[in-house]
């Protein structure tokens, strides 16, 4: 029978972290995550399908007539595990941790019968092999998978143990320190709590809500919505949010799922290429939501002026559309407008280059013009200036953009821009915002406060008199000595013109091959 002890987060992700070393050394752990994050999704199971199959004992007399019970009716629990230790005293997990020989496939194995039995865990239990090799060696082999195994054996976490929000923030936690050590592709699944905090608590999602985030990553925004949805409810059990998301990476999208089921929430995550075939689609048509939220990879250039002509789902108005080659930041921004129903609000975060890239510029620009038609349609609230080196793929500060396509009638014709690139503590590898910040920041913006040094509410002549240029920045200086325009704004610049004298190149280059010249 399980214990009655609860754990703290903090002794949780030391074990979590505890257990990543196990394989090697912490240093290298953050790679081992594909075995990691599985394996401890899978202890969450057997333990929860313990408790589960001790409550049916308690009732039919044994847990060996308790298993024949689950395995005849599975609605019985929550997801059947086809685990039967020898002895059914016995937990579930010991059906892995006994493993003594072959010890890579065996869990391999035990993983795939797990993910026959419930189709929802199909493609993100059973998607990695413990027992592949490369050039002929075990990527990890048995004596460090056992090792791994044992170091996750000594916590139970069971019903009883631990708390749903517990266990899912010490896994959110073990995946910020796979993406300290990730680098430049950490970004590509995570974005930092503080700023998904901000997000989700000026979004103000409310009981049973459908939000849809269109590349998720590891699903950390959706969770964050939850979250901020639960502190703010009035009732003890409010309705949960209905979370949707897409992400393109098969690993991120494994991932996200997983982090939903471990944090007790339910969702639909799809997997694909959002901006060149969105899922979720309702009569044709692209699904509306209530909330948006994403952190998209900044500046992509993947998408070329075809893709967005070609777009059958009206996501890219005349007057706006095709944003340049070089970023396709309001592309997504695109995107997430064309996904909210009639009073919907999104938050996106995007690189700071977006809010200023072609304004004060002689010539016309293709980013600039986007923007313009954002402003000119009264659709962006807010935009909030992030502190520099948050952020995992990068040093640079970011913004998040606030839409709301009901803007309440004092804030029409107006935004408000709030410069929070001082509020923010050192940390290491990373900075941080303090709790204290992030309340300050997300009060400021729920309630446009203007604070000198900090926030101010910017009417859209004063923005069409500095060319669409949306940037907090621009407006609000943060200390005396600051006569200068932050440099990484500059270099945004600098990059854009270079980027159009590049397209510009190359359209001139193809007339003249057309022509034989």
């Amino acid at each position: 029978m399980a214990t009655n002890k609860p754990e703290n987060a903090k002794s949780l992700e030391s074990w979590i972290w505890g257990a990543a070393c196990s394989i090697r050394g912490a240093k290298d752990a953050p790679k081992y995550k594909d075995y990691i994050l599985p394996l401890i999704f899978t202890k969450r199971l057997c333990d929860v399908f313990d408790d589960e199959l001790n409550r049916i004992a308690a009732e039919v007399g044994s847990r060996r007539r308790a298993f024949a019970l689950a395995k005849a009716d599975q609605k019985l629990v929550r997801f059947y595990l086809p685990l039967v230790p020898e002895d059914p005293e016995q937990p579930v997990w010991s059906v892995i941790r006994k493993l003594a020989d072959r010890i890579g496939e065996g869990v391999t194995t035990q993983m795939r019968a797990i993910a026959r039995e419930n189709p929802l865990l199909q493609g993100i239990i059973d998607r990695v092999d413990f027992n592949a090799t490369t050039h002929g060696q075990r990527d990890l082999d048995d004596d460090r998978l056992s090792n791994l195994i044992e170091a996750i054996s000594t916590k139970r976490l069971g019903l009883d143990d631990v708390e749903a929000d517990i266990i899912g923030k010490s896994y959110e936690y073990l995946i910020r320190k796979f993406a300290e050590g990730g680098g430049q592709s950490a970004g590509e699944f995570y974005t930092p709590p503080e700023v998904g905090t901000i997000m989700s608590r000026v979004l103000a999602p409310e009981p049973g809500m459908e939000i849809y985030d269109p590349c998720c990553g590891s699903g950390g925004l959706l969770i964050k919505c939850e979250i901020a949805m639960e502190e703010a409810a009035k009732s003890e059990q409010p309705a949960p949010l209905k979370l949707y998301g897409q992400e393109y990476i098969a690993d991120t999208w494994a991932m996200a799922n997983m982090n939903l089921i471990i944090h007790d929430f339910e969702g639909e995550i799809e997997i694909g290429d959002t901006f060149k075939n969105p899922k979720f689609r309702r009569h044709g048509r692209l699904r509306t939501f209530d909330r948006v939220v994403a952190n998209p990879m900044w500046n992509q250039n993947w998408f070329t002026e075809a893709d967005y002509d070609n777009d059958e789902l009206d996501r890219f108005p005349a007057g706006a559309g095709f944003p340049g080659k070089s970023s396709a930041d309001w592309g997504w921004v695109q995107h997430m407008h064309a996904s909210l129903n009639d009073k919907g609000r999104a938050a996106v975060v995007l690189d700071t280059g977006a809010a200023s890239r072609g304004s004060g510029n002689a010539g016309t620009n293709k980013e600039k013009t986007v923007r313009q038609w954002f402003v000119d349609h009264d659709l962006i609230e807010s935009v909030l200036y992030l502190p520099e080196n948050l952020f995992y793929n990068t040093t640079a500060p970011g913004i998040v953009l606030f839409l709301n396509k009901a803007k309440p009638a004092p804030r029409r014709g107006k935004v408000f821009l709030v410069n929070a690139s001082q509020v923010f503590e050192k940390g290491d590898p990373k900075n941080f915002i303090p709790a204290a910040g992030i309340a300050h920041i997300a009060d400021t913006l729920i309630g446009w406060k203007e604070a000198e040094k900090l926030s101010r509410i910017v009417d859209h002549v004063e923005l069409k008199k500095n060319d669409y240029n949306i940037s907090p920045s621009r407006y609000i200086h943060t200390s005396d000595a600051e006569t200068y325009r932050p440099l990484a704004e500059i270099v945004a610049d600098l990059d854009a013109v270079e980027a159009d004298a590049r397209e510009a190149d190359a359209a001139l280059r193809e007339i003249l091959r057309k022509i034989g010249v």
